[in-house]
């Protein structure tokens, strides 16, 4: 699987073995990672992606992606799908950033790229969540394109659909 590139950023899948060293917090000679990366929620993204490696098998395109600048080529995030599409074609998605990197708009162009390959996939739709009081995390998926759909005491959950499906599943 290649790359996702937008002006700033590279997306770059990862792969069993770099997940187990995101998942571990231990870097080899080749990762480059930005002080402060892995963070605990890039940590998380990476074991959820190897626990559905391991039960289904890899879900790549739908998987993990590290969110490195292209401008150093450092790993500051991670985004990716909580796996492979189900039946109507419908994922969930999840990010984030090191603080050094937020406030950049890195988030938004993640995303925006990461809804662009799902739908060019074929997907017909993309569901996010962030806590009440993540502020910053409802501006970046409402900047993407996705909209608040509803809420309860601990999220709000946000939604893009594309009416017919485009690109190949």
């Amino acid at each position: 699987m290649d790359d996702l590139v937008t002006e700033r950023l590279v997306l770059h899948p990862l792969s069993v073995m770099e997940a187990e060293r995101v998942a571990a917090g231990e870097p080899d000679s080749e990762d480059r990672w930005a002080p402060g990366y892995p963070a605990d929620g890039d940590m998380v993204g990476a074991r959820r992606f190897l626990t559905t490696c391991a039960i289904t098998g890899d879900p790549q395109p739908f998987g993990a992606y590290e969110i490195r600048r292209r401008e150093d080529g450092r790993a500051v995030g991670g985004l990716g799908f909580h796996g492979a599409p189900d039946e109507d074609r419908r994922v969930t998605i999840g990010y984030g950033l090191i603080p050094s990197a937020q406030g950049q708009g890195y988030a938004s162009e993640a995303l925006r790229e990461l809804l662009r390959f799902a739908r060019s996939r074929g997907i017909t739709r993309v569901d996010g969540d962030a806590d009440q009081d993540n502020v910053a995390s409802h501006h970046v998926m409402s900047a993407a394109g996705m909209r608040l759909v509803s809420e309860d005491e601990e999220l709000k959950y946000y939604r893009i659909t594309w009416p017919e499906a485009s690109g190949v599943f």
